[in-house]
């Protein structure tokens, strides 16, 4: 029974630690499929790729509260000029990253500039395995 009971310890540890580790493991891959995402998100807002922008937007959002074709021609009013993250924040245990953007915008149509703070909502989907975007694109109509 001694020799079990020296192999079983080992053996518990080694499971143990393999959990632990294989944990890490998936948090460090939704880790960094969300610092992807911010990135790739921010790419297509810093260069005005407002189609493209839809993209990142939770199914689940959009049900209920659709981009129309007017959100569309507003944002398509528009140039961003400046992307600035000002904080950024983990919720719900991980699954869920709150962060408030600066965006600096050209208008087209007025040759001004306007600032606006996008308060964005971003959620793990663990089924689709990426994060998406819970609180809409960037609403021209408001600005500080």
């Amino acid at each position: 029974m001694k020799i079990r009971f020296q192999f079983a310890v080992p053996l518990a540890i080694m499971l143990m630690a393999t959990l632990v580790f294989s944990g890490c493991a998936s948090t460090s891959k939704q880790d960094k499929s969300l610092e992807e995402t911010l990135k790739q998100y921010e790419q297509f807002i810093r260069w005005s790729q407002w189609d493209g922008a839809l993209d990142f937007l939770a199914k689940e959002y959009l049900e209920n509260d659709p981009v129309t074709r007017l959100d569309m021609d507003r944002l398509r009013l528009f140039r961003v000029t400046q992307y600035h993250v000002r904080s950024a924040t983990p919720v719900n245990n991980g699954l869920g990253f709150r962060q408030v953007v600066e965006i600096r915008l050209f208008s087209k149509n007025r040759a001004v500039e306007k600032t606006l703070i996008d308060p964005q909502e971003w959620r793990y989907d663990a089924t689709r395995e990426n994060w998406f975007l819970h609180s809409g694109l960037p609403d021209v109509t408001r600005s500080r």
